[in-house]
């Protein structure tokens, strides 16, 4: 476990120094003749809603942080918290760069086409993301419960975030916008295997 734990924490570790060339690489996608994204495109409509997304990852993972002595569980919340706080940043600041509002009128993933989707249940805006009876929930487990619980939350959530995430590298117009979604799709599927071997290890699996 001590080897996919070290994996994780240098996955992050990576993740965040990439981060930093990433923002400034958009600066060189709009010198090279980029134009800015309109508020509707994919490009503002990916930032939006994935930020949101995130902010999530990092609550869920803070709560676990709080509710469990597992070291290696600790240290994979504490992760994905960082490594997640980092692109939301990211996004937000590029809507900043790019003159477009952090919030929009439309429904979330109207960019990708499911604006028409059902009314986010119980607090849970878009695909993967955990309601908040889910959250409320895991605010009252510990120990092993709290583990197990968090890393079946965290599972729906990475593969809806790839969900997300596989749209904007088809839709977006930004190239350092669509690496940074591949990079997540990377990150999430590998982090996804990773929290099934964890979860097997306390004779539990994933919900779906």
């Amino acid at each position: 476990m001590t080897r996919l734990v070290g994996w994780v924490a240098g996955a992050a570790a990576a993740a965040l120094v990439a981060a930093g060339a990433i923002t400034y690489a958009v600066a060189e996608d709009g010198d090279s003749g980029t134009s800015t994204p309109g508020a509707e495109s994919a490009d503002a409509g990916f930032a939006r809603d994935m930020a949101v997304h995130h902010q999530q990852a990092v609550e869920m993972s803070y709560i676990v942080r709080d509710r469990t002595k597992d070291e290696e569980v600790r240290r994979l919340a504490y992760d994905i918290a960082q490594t997640q706080a980092n692109q939301r940043g990211m996004l937000l600041g590029w809507l900043d760069l790019w003159g477009l509002p952090k919030v929009s009128a439309e429904s979330p993933m109207t960019w990708m086409g499911m604006g028409d989707m059902p009314a986010g249940k119980d607090g849970a805006l878009m695909p993967g993301m955990a309601t908040n009876s889910d959250l409320k929930k895991l605010q009252g487990l510990s120990g092993k419960q709290a583990e197990v619980f968090y890393l079946q939350l965290m599972t729906d959530h990475h593969k809806g975030g790839i969900h997300m995430a596989e749209g904007c590298v088809a839709k977006c117009t930004v190239g350092v916008e669509k690496r940074l979604a591949q990079g997540m799709v990377d990150a999430q599927q590998s982090e996804i295997q990773l929290m099934a071997d964890m979860l097997k290890e306390r004779g539990a699996q994933a919900r779906s």
